[in-house]
């Protein structure tokens, strides 16, 4: 299975840019363009999550998902 790619650095850029609040799903991650709506997307875990998120995602790095948890978020595998 190929995968789309999206690191955390991202994510936090997303929240510091006031585009996403405390939840990131995968119809959010389509309407900003980080994934296509047929592709699958997997959390990678370059750069730094200071955000408590409510990430939804098929796959996540174990990197990304610890980084996700210590931030006081939420990993949440599709």
């Amino acid at each position: 299975k190929e995968y789309q790619g999206v690191n955390l650095d991202t994510l936090q850029k997303l929240v510091d840019d006031k585009k996403i609040k405390d939840t990131v799903d995968f119809d959010t991650m389509v309407s900003l363009r980080l994934a296509g709506k047929n592709e699958m997307v997997k959390i990678l875990g370059r750069g730094e999550l200071k955000a408590g998120l409510k990430v939804s995602a098929h796959k996540f790095t174990a990197s990304s998902k610890q980084a996700i948890e210590a931030a006081g978020g939420e990993a949440i595998t599709l």
